[in-house]
């Protein structure tokens, strides 16, 4: 069992100049070709289950489906809950095995936000797993808008909370289909002189792949969550199946011809933040 937490995974990388890939999950075909990519580059991974996942599959079943694939390989693998938005939904994954417990106030006022992630974090380290906050409100594309972080609220929000990593709002958008953005690196800076919190990019397909390498190897961001790029991966390797024979109908045959280029386009992404060959 390579089951890992959050924090052992984050502390070697903050400390060695890369980062892990926090990689968003919709289902087992994902899931396992982002594990085998793991295991192929020798690589740490954070398997996570957003809300969208979480209401395709109950979390007891996600908690079972992550356990079953670290016990396959043999590099650290991180079950991971992401937007967790209840207290009952972070002690249900708790529960489920998840070994990481990513709660999301960053919607709610900062004294609000604090002590609400500062009870998930109290459950989480009881458990002996990881937390981690979010402070300032990632946007989404075409949707809601971003509020940057507040450098000294940054501060404040990682002492008090007592979070393992700190989530932070720099110019990422979650969605992006293009990575014609970039973040604020002056914000990413002032907020590394207020805090010394691994720091996590939500929406991290929208980053630039140079930008992505430059920080995960200079900068106390430790966790890039990549999502959008291997959906669209695994829709053109989808399509491309469905396509090649129209009469096929079986949904297992059609599934494993996305398995490949799933895993290639995820140890793409693990090499771009240099944790290749780092177990």
């Amino acid at each position: 069992m390579t089951l890992a937490t959050l924090s052992e995974v984050l502390l070697p990388a903050k400390a060695q100049g890369y980062a892990v890939p926090g990689l968003v999950c919709l289902g087992w075909e994902e899931m396992r070709a982002y594990t085998f990519a793991a295991q192929a580059e020798r690589a740490p991974v954070i398997l996570q289950a957003g809300p969208s996942c979480r209401e395709h599959t109950p979390l007891p079943v996600l908690g079972a489906m992550f356990r079953n694939l670290a016990a396959s390989v043999d590099v650290p693998v991180v079950a991971h809950l992401d937007h967790g938005y209840t207290l009952e939904e972070c002690r249900e994954a708790r529960d489920a095995g998840f070994t990481s417990l990513m709660y999301d106030g960053s919607r709610k006022p900062l004294q609000q936000n604090i002590d609400e992630t500062a009870r998930i974090a109290q459950i989480a380290h009881e458990a002996g797993i990881s937390c981690e906050g979010e402070i300032g409100f990632v946007g989404y594309s075409g949707g809601e808008d971003s509020a940057g972080t507040d450098p000294a609220e940054a501060a404040v929000f990682a002492r008090d909370s007592g979070v393992d990593a700190m989530a932070i709002s720099v110019g990422n958008v979650h969605l992006q289909q293009d990575r014609e953005g970039g973040l604020d690196v002056d914000r990413i800076r002032a907020i590394e002189g207020k805090t010394d919190t691994p720091l996590v990019i939500h929406g991290g397909s929208g980053v630039p792949v140079a930008q992505r390498a430059e920080l995960a190897a200079k900068s106390n961001i430790c966790k890039f969550n990549i999502g959008t790029e291997l959906r669209m991966a695994f829709g053109a390797a989808l399509r491309t199946a469905v396509n090649a024979d129209p009469d096929r109908f079986d949904r297992v045959s059609i599934l494993k011809e996305t398995h490949d280029p799933v895993m290639e386009a995820a140890r793409g992404v693990i090499r771009g933040m240099g944790a290749s060959g780092r177990v």
